[in-house]
């Protein structure tokens, strides 16, 4: 997958130890400046107060970034989160939004410590490219919003006119600023560069457009522990507990997916485990402290990323920039323009999308464009975790179809009582009937020899489709022998209490699937 060269990536220069960590909290204050819309726009849609969205971008933020397994990545409040968590919410109140991401953390960390994270291995590359082009676009539908404003009955309208005019004319200034700042200065990230530029100009000529005060304050305190105030029960679990798990199953989802993508960009590898385990550390903390949970950003990921961002320091460093945003510096942080927030993740779609998939689909094979196409549709009209299971589950069935039909059958007579079957191919659940379809017991020799030296047994219905067949040949008093089959299958088939008579020759050593060695990184 291609990086669209809308965004450059800054590479750190080697010139000292001081020069590279200037580019990495430079960074994250870029990243923490994008996150403060997000944030309070997440909540929102979560129906919950905005320092709620703050301060779980501030905890989740900090302990990925501590301990997660992908250097560079960026967490917090996210939208995939907030429109499972807004039903929950309006029924029963943020007290169990609180317990909910708890349970969803103890959740997240438990497939961490279990490895679960290494089953992300399974999505395949068109899955990938259409999630990331389903959520460009779900990206760029998101600052929609920023283009309205509140009537005098307190309703949302779009933007007419002038205020209009203004916005648009700040949102392409600052992509055209993010743009040609590389060329001239590389020691402050672009979009940092951006938004610091449109922040004066609004500010010393007094433009009139929505600025982050607008959306609401983001002024207030530390967060403080406390235990959620609801009923311990078993009532209330069952209540929270479909929730915790929809929200973990997206939640990790998202950010081994983001993991990913960053892994690709900076040509480096991630831990998908132990990043499951600190979004699971990460929302189990947070629940306890007033916020409603996260996981992985695409968008600011991928800010942090083309800022220099590459290691630790810069996720921390948003993290902080972040709380000291909401505890000192929230008055000059709410005189940001929204346009320069806009311009910036305008620039992230551009980056995100992989618009090289538009030009391969003519290319790849039908049903790997169909999965592109579907992806990122799904991921547009649901979420992002349906979207990717779909097409997991579509890519294979398409997988399995295709395959079932490389069974093959080559016979051999050797004299008028004896047959030889040579078997190729794989047979598992979706091969067994072409398998049954390839003998013709009724006009077989007595004996019949199958070979199984370019055959593997994938599953149970491979076994069983073998028990079928000597079943068949039993009932015309037929003899069969079975001939290289793997030890594996010689001993399911024996406690399946086959009576099958097996050719004892010096067979290979294979099994019914290949075993890997468990790593993770």
């Amino acid at each position: 997958m291609q990086t669209a060269p809308h965004l450059p990536i800054i590479e750190p220069k080697k010139s000292g130890p001081f020069s590279k960590y200037r580019i990495e909290i430079l960074a994250g204050l870029t990243v923490s400046l994008a996150l403060v819309p997000e944030a309070v726009a997440f909540s929102f849609v979560a129906g919950v107060h905005p320092l709620v969205g703050l301060y779980a971008a501030f905890i989740v933020g900090l302990i990925t970034a501590i301990f997660g397994g992908r250097p560079g990545m960026i967490s917090g409040a996210t939208g995939a989160l907030a429109v499972v968590m807004v039903s929950l919410v309006s029924l029963h109140g943020v007290q169990y939004l609180f317990a909910t991401v708890i349970l969803m953390g103890i959740i997240q960390l438990l497939a961490g410590i279990f490895k679960l994270g290494k089953f992300i291995r399974m999505v395949p590359h068109p899955v990938m490219l259409g999630f990331v082009n389903g959520l460009a676009i779900v990206i760029f539908l998101a600052q929609l919003s920023q283009f309205k404003i509140e009537d005098a009955f307190g309703n949302q309208v779009w933007m007419t006119g002038q205020s209009l005019y203004l916005t648009l004319g700040l949102v392409v200034l600052t992509m055209f600023i993010i743009w040609a700042a590389p060329k001239i200065i590389r020691s402050i990230p672009a979009p940092l560069v951006g938004i610091l530029a449109i922040s004066l100009i609004v500010i010393i000529f007094n433009i009139d457009v929505p600025r982050v005060s607008d959306l609401a304050s983001i002024k207030g305190g530390l967060p403080s522990f406390a235990l959620p105030n609801i009923p311990f029960t078993f009532d209330t679990l069952k209540i929270i507990f479909p929730y915790a798990f929809i929200l973990a199953a997206i939640g990790i989802i998202e950010s081994l997916l983001t993991l990913n993508l960053v892994a690709e960009m900076t040509e480096t590898h991630g831990g998908a485990s132990r990043e499951c385990a600190a979004q699971g550390v990460a929302n189990l903390v947070t629940g306890f402290f007033g916020g409603m949970g996260g996981c992985a950003m695409i968008g600011q990921s991928m800010i942090n990323v083309k800022s220099g961002g590459r290691t630790r320091l810069s996720g921390v460093s948003a993290a902080l920039f972040l709380l000291c945003f909401i505890l000192w510096a929230s008055g000059l942080i709410e005189q940001i323009p929204v346009a320069a927030l806009v311009g910036v993740m305008f620039m992230v779609v551009l980056g995100t999308f992989a618009w090289s998939s538009l030009t391969i689909l003519h290319r790849v094979p039908l049903h790997d464009a169909f999965v592109i196409i579907l992806v990122t549709i799904v991921t547009v009209y649901s979420d992002l975790a349906v979207a990717v299971v779909v097409g997991v589950i579509v890519s294979a069935l398409v997988f399995a179809w295709r395959t079932s039909k490389r069974v093959s059958i080559r016979s051999e007579e050797i004299d008028a009582n004896q047959k030889i079957y040579h078997i190729r191919g794989p047979l598992f659940f979706g091969s067994t009937a072409n398998f049954q379809d390839m003998f013709s017991p009724k006009d077989d020799p007595a004996v019949v020899v199958i070979d199984f030296l370019k055959c593997r047994v994938w599953d149970h219905s491979g076994l069983q489709a073998i028990e079928a067949l000597t079943e068949r040949y039993a009932r015309r008093k037929k003899t069969i022998h079975l001939r290289h089959l793997s030890p594996d299958c010689k001993v399911l088939l024996h406690k399946a209490g086959s009576m099958v008579e097996l050719i004892p020759d010096e067979d290979p050593d294979y099994g019914i699937a290949v075993d890997y060695d468990d790593y993770d990184e």
